[in-house]
């Protein structure tokens, strides 16, 4: 059985800073955090971080134990 799923995440923007920095967050997603000087490069930081955070690490030598799928997530800015 082949059915598309989607994985949707929030994410949310402060206001700027006295600075002028836009800081961006994904709700979903403790710590996937970045800032910008604007909405639109906040969210594409933040997205950067996201898939930092999900890419596999060359030194993560964790064994998965019992039952594990592959999941693919796509994401686009």
């Amino acid at each position: 059985m082949n059915s598309a799923q989607h994985l949707r995440l929030t994410i949310t923007y402060d206001e700027p800073d006295e600075d002028g920095w836009i800081v961006a967050r994904v709700v979903e997603v403790p710590g996937a955090i970045s800032q910008g000087r604007t909405d639109e490069e906040a969210r594409a930081n933040v997205i950067d971080a996201l898939r930092l955070m999900l890419s596999p690490d060359d030194d993560d030598d964790r064994v998965v134990v019992g039952r594990s799928e592959s999941l693919d997530l796509i994401l686009s800015a």
